[in-house]
């Protein structure tokens, strides 16, 4: 990674299986040394690989199987989510950038120029980024209180922030079943290791509105992401996404690199 011109693409490798999850990053220029830090930050979160070639965007495979996630979330919630909303995103962003000054650029450099200006390329970018963080936020087994051994700095990092886990819990649902209408709920770290829970509304997320918040988990609250599975229940969306999905292995990952980077987006 010593090579000064790296920009995020997300091109899938070839869908061997259902589980196979891969990003590749392509060539462009950051604008300053802090600027590439923080790209190899968001590099690392997203677990990318080094590549070169041309500059599109393309949906990534999902990190599991359609049915790894049942009953909590269902095959036929994926396959919409993911294989249309999440499609439709990285497809109509493909088609605003296309001959543009934002082609060929990162996500986060794309959100950040559009942001305000530019809405419907800001939407469909930004939501291409929070879904791909979103779906390594999930996995089978999961969710509940991180280990202690497993994840001991998480954990100190949580109890630290915020009192306890329960308080964190508390604070995480809070915001994600008070996100009016469409959105994400967020748990943020600034660099240094204080957490934070944040939430956002449509396809806003940290990296928009903080220049010192580095998320490190999210929860998809639109609709499409539990409608099939709970009707208009979305604390019980809320509850089982943290009781026994959430992916701690994940967050504790993201947390580690945000610390040990000393730096923020």
């Amino acid at each position: 990674l010593s090579h000064p011109f790296y920009v995020l693409t997300i091109v899938p490798p070839i869908h061997c299986c259902d589980y196979y999850h891969q990003y590749n990053i392509h060539a462009s220029a950051p604008d300053s040394d802090q600027n590439m830090q923080q790209l190899l930050i968001l590099s690392s979160i997203l677990a990318v690989t080094v590549n070169a070639g041309g500059a599109t965007y393309d949906l990534p495979p999902l990190p599991f199987g359609l049915s790894a996630l049942k009953p909590m979330i269902g095959k036929k919630t994926l396959q919409i989510h993911h294989g249309k909303h999440h499609a439709k995103y990285v497809n109509t962003l493909n088609a605003l950038v296309a001959g543009t000054s934002l082609e060929n650029q990162s996500l986060e450099k794309i959100m950040k120029a559009s942001y305000k200006s530019k809405p419907a390329i800001f939407n469909n970018a930004a939501q291409a980024w929070n879904h791909s963080f979103y779906w390594k936020c999930l996995k089978p087994k999961g969710g509940g209180v991180p280990d202690e051994n497993k994840h001991a700095q998480l954990l100190e990092k949580i109890n630290k922030s915020f009192g306890s886990y329960a308080e964190f819990r508390k604070q995480f649902a809070e915001a994600a079943n008070t996100a009016f209408g469409s959105g994400w709920a967020w748990l943020v770290s600034d660099g240094r290791g204080n957490l934070s829970v944040m939430k956002t509304i449509g396809a806003d997320n940290p990296l928009v509105l903080s220049g010192r918040s580095i998320p490190i988990l999210t929860c998809d609250v639109w609709e499409h992401a539990y409608y099939l599975d709970y009707a208009n229940l979305r604390p019980s969306y809320v509850d089982t996404f943290l009781d026994n999905l959430l992916n701690w292995d994940f967050v504790a990952e993201n947390l580690e690199r945000a610390v040990s980077s000393g730096r923020n987006w």
